[in-house]
């Protein structure tokens, strides 16, 4: 692999570091709060000094994308990074925010390839300015491709085939796969996922997922005009609280189940209104992707040489298992 070496400080930012070390040394007292001899700032990692930007496609009020910026955010506040974390759902906007963090000279890009084709050109940009990029979350077929030096997520076809597995087990027979956004590579990915393993019939439904009400109303007039559905499957834990609720007003018989979890959808399973979640813990997600930032400008560090993805999923919890997790989602990390 050949993998480019982390960006060494600049002539200024040694001279700095010099400069202050030298006078911690005249002031006499400095030396007493460090002792390893190197100096905090040389890097810039350790004050704060190294910049990281979160570029996600996560909506407004999205609960899976606070997990994902909580555990971004822990990961700064060990490693001393500065951080920031911008989102738009729209690929274009996507990509300007990217090209905003080229422009601002940061010194690490982490970002998600929901719609990889739109972030192409704006990552091919931020390498050729010397900054690293990983991928999170999406685009777990498309990273390498496009030049990243990692990726932290889950496999989603590998998932969607495991959902699929377990309707079988399940005895389902007809089951509706709801896309909250069409063109998520992602999304897309899990729903063929469930078809390819699923002995029953898979259909697809998709629906605006930024406006839970028409989703609520999709969901609702599909399970009445289709009594033989009997499971439906969504892909995020709001989704899936909604169609809980599409699936009592509607008067069906159909099961819910779903991919991602937070603290809301945690009550659902253990209560039963869910029968299970696919958890690819998103908290993980962030966290790895900063820290890995962090370790590649401040060691060299490459995990999975750059060749291999860093699975963070799949999970699944069921009503037999909730109860050990359900005090980290009671915190927000889970």
């Amino acid at each position: 692999m050949n993998t480019p070496p982390p960006p060494q400080a600049s002539p200024r930012s040694v001279r700095t570091a010099v400069l202050a070390a030298a006078l911690c040394l005249l002031l006499a007292g400095c030396s007493g709060s460090g002792g390893s001899g190197l100096d905090a700032n040389a890097d810039g990692a350790e004050s704060g000094g190294t910049k990281v930007v979160l570029i996600t496609h996560g909506g407004h009020g999205d609960s899976f994308w606070d997990l994902v910026q909580r555990g971004a955010q822990a990961a700064a506040a060990k490693d001393g990074v500065d951080l920031t974390y911008v989102s738009d759902p729209d690929p274009v906007k996507q990509a300007q925010l990217v090209r905003d963090a080229v422009d601002d000279r940061v010194d690490g890009i982490a970002v998600t390839l929901a719609k990889p084709q739109a972030m192409k050109g704006p990552v091919a940009e931020a390498k050729a300015a010397g900054i690293p990029v990983v991928g999170l979350n999406s685009g777990i077929d498309a990273w390498r491709s496009q030049g990243l030096l990692e990726f932290f997520g889950q496999d989603e076809s590998l998932a969607g085939r495991g959902v699929g597995e377990k309707l079988n087990a399940l005895k389902a027979k007809h089951a509706l796969c709801v896309i909250h956004e069409r063109g998520n590579v992602a999304l897309e990915a899990r729903c063929a996922g469930v078809k390819k393993t699923f002995s029953g019939r898979t259909e697809m439904l998709y629906v605006e997922g930024t406006d839970l009400d028409a989703v609520d109303a999709a969901v609702t007039a599909q399970l009445r005009q289709d009594p033989s559905i009997d499971e439906v499957v969504t892909l995020g834990a709001p989704f899936a609280l909604t169609a809980v609720k599409a699936v009592k007003a509607s008067g069906s018989r159909a099961k819910v189940a779903t991919f991602d979890l937070d603290k809301n959808l945690i009550k659902a399973v253990r209560d039963g209104d869910v029968q299970f979640a696919v958890d690819q813990q998103p908290y993980l997600q962030g966290y790895l992707a900063v820290d890995a930032l962090w370790l590649y400008r401040t060691n060299g560090n490459v995990s999975g040489g750059g060749v291999a993805p860093v699975l963070t999923g799949r999970a699944f919890v069921t009503r037999a298992n909730v109860a050990s997790i359900a005090r980290f989602a009671a915190s927000g990390t889970r």
